[in-house]
């Protein structure tokens, strides 16, 4: 029999309010990794001087 492993079961993708994890494609060894992506907490504004009294 030969020691060839079937290739690993497709995960689907991981969402969460600010996270989301996608499977990536097994490298040269066989190893399986996961991307992580992350949305912005907050909104970033530009800051504006305040008016002189």
């Amino acid at each position: 029999m030969s020691d060839h492993a079937p290739p690993p079961a497709k995960v689907p993708d991981g969402h969460s309010r600010f996270l989301t994890t996608r499977q990536m494609a097994p490298n040269e060894k066989g190893f399986v990794g996961y991307e992580t992506v992350w949305k912005p907490f907050q909104k970033e504004v530009e800051y504006k001087t305040p008016k002189k009294p």
